[in-house]
């Protein structure tokens, strides 16, 4: 499968740090408004669904005014992008707020037999939201594959890292830090999930992290793998989540399972004992995955059938072309390596048959 067409390449664009933040996103945004517009389409569709008196409802009645309680500097990040596009700020801030809550992927750490290390990763994001009987697609994910974008975060004209976003999301789902760390971030299904945080916000409580601001921070000041983990396994966190780093060294790879409040496991590489790659998908690694959605058991399959000695991004993208890790939700799948400070992404779709995730 690699490397996939050329017009599945997603483009690289600049986010220049010393600018004011309500700057830095202005010509992105201006660029891809008309799709970004197209796409809250379908976000303001789920959210109109659930009706008057909804927690989505409660929600959506406080976006505007919830950007003035966001930390320096995201609140004039998203007011920037709102006067770029010309969107709601409030609509811009339901934009930010979806991703604590729904992104379903699958994360890959593994390193070769030189202990040089590798992170990849399938964004799914979706699931629920306008199902096309006609196209046997997802609405939504459909609408955001033409807003993937690659972004160099600069500062003094020097990366300080890289992250494949959405155009108009502030926070990081997927990152590489050069010759520091690598990043991706999957949802954690769980009762005390994101509402009830997002709702404790809204109320006043100020010493819980945005999943995406606290990885924008650990992004932009951790000078470590180890630094990095201490973070995202410590801070109190609006949503749970699974945080997936890789280092610089080998056995420097990580899944930490997050509740809101703290670290429930971190499984780590065991090069030496023949865990020489890390594969997480949205549950936990000690509990078996459900039947209607097992990627964990493939995914898993597909890398110990490449071996350890053909580890490189491109076998890795094959195992993440192949279903069912593969599914109609994918939006993208990005590589990473770490010395380099590689990262590049292509837009994926998952051709008939195919499952809906």
């Amino acid at each position: 499968m690699y490397p996939p067409k050329a017009e599945s390449k997603v483009a690289s664009n600049v986010i220049n740090l010393d600018l004011p933040p309500a700057e830095r996103w202005t010509s992105l945004a201006k660029e891809k408004a008309p799709q970004i517009k197209d796409m809250l389409v379908e976000v303001k569709a789920f959210v109109g669904a659930f009706g008057n008196g909804s927690i989505i409802a409660l929600v959506d009645k406080y976006l505007a005014p919830l950007a003035d309680t966001l930390p320096y500097p995201f609140a004039d990040e998203l007011k920037g992008i709102a006067k770029a596009t010309d969107i709601p700020l409030g609509e811009v801030v339901l934009f930010n707020v979806f991703y604590e809550f729904f992104t379903v992927c699958t994360s890959i750490v593994a390193e070769d037999p030189t202990g040089k290390l590798f992170h990849a990763r399938n964004l799914d994001f979706g699931l629920f939201l306008g199902w096309d009987i006609k196209n046997n697609t997802w609405a939504l994910t459909e609408k955001l594959r033409p807003i993937v974008v690659n972004l160099d975060w600069q500062r003094g004209g020097k990366t300080v890292f890289k992250s494949v976003n959405f155009a108009g999301y502030v926070g990081l789902l997927t990152a590489v830090k050069p010759q520091t760390f690598t990043y991706s971030m999957n949802e954690r299904f769980s009762a005390d999930g994101g509402y009830i945080g997002l709702i404790e916000w809204i109320l006043g409580s100020r010493d819980i992290s945005w999943m995406g601001f606290l990885t924008r921070d650990t992004l932009e000041n951790a000078t470590s793998f180890t630094e990095a983990e201490t973070w995202l396994a410590n801070r109190t966190l609006l949503a749970p989540a699974y945080f997936i780093l890789g280092g610089t060294k080998s056995g420097e790879g990580a899944i930490i399972t997050r509740s809101r409040e703290e670290a429930l496991d971190i499984k780590r590489l065991d090069p030496a004992n023949g865990r020489w790659f890390l594969l997480q998908t949205n549950y936990d690694n000690w509990e078996n995955p459900p039947f209607i959605d097992d990627r964990r058991t493939p995914g898993d399959n597909c890398m110990a059938n490449m071996s350890k000695s053909n580890t490189d991004l491109p076998h890795i993208f094959d195992v993440l072309s192949s279903k069912p890790v593969l599914n109609k939700l994918t939006t993208y799948t990005a590589l990473m390596q770490v010395d380099e400070g590689h990262l590049e992404s292509f837009l994926q779709e998952c051709p008939d048959p195919c499952i809906p995730w």
